[in-house]
């Protein structure tokens, strides 16, 4: 008899979880519009410098050649470094300065939900 309480109990907290969040299902991200960033754009015909230089005050993910991803907000871009600011991962207090030439990789957000 327990059991079968108990099993009622999770079906129950299950169709209120999906009654609450109707977002989650399915049909809603499907009927959802994908539309482009304005101004985001990488150009393969230029250099890693210069389309880091494309992403200034957005939010990027770089990858150092250890393999280690840092996040946060591209504040600068120099001759050798880049600068990001408030850093992912509950480091919002912390900045980071990256060497150009160790970085293998480069992630941005170039698409999003019409709101």
């Amino acid at each position: 008899m327990e059991k079968r309480m108990g099993l009622f109990g999770v079906i129950v907290l299950v169709a209120i979880f999906f009654s609450v969040f109707p977002a989650l299902k399915g049909d809603a991200l499907a009927a959802a519009k994908v539309i482009p960033i304005e101004g985001m754009a990488y150009n393969v015909d230029s250099s890693l410098e210069d389309n880091l230089k494309a992403l200034v005050g957005k939010n990027v993910s770089v990858t150092v050649g250890t393999g280690q991803t840092l996040s946060g907000i591209l504040k600068a871009v120099g001759k050798d470094l880049i600068h990001l600011e408030k850093l992912d991962g509950g480091r919002d207090f912390f900045d980071a300065l990256i060497r150009i030439e160790d970085i293998s990789t480069i992630e941005a957000k170039f698409r999003d939900f019409e709101r």
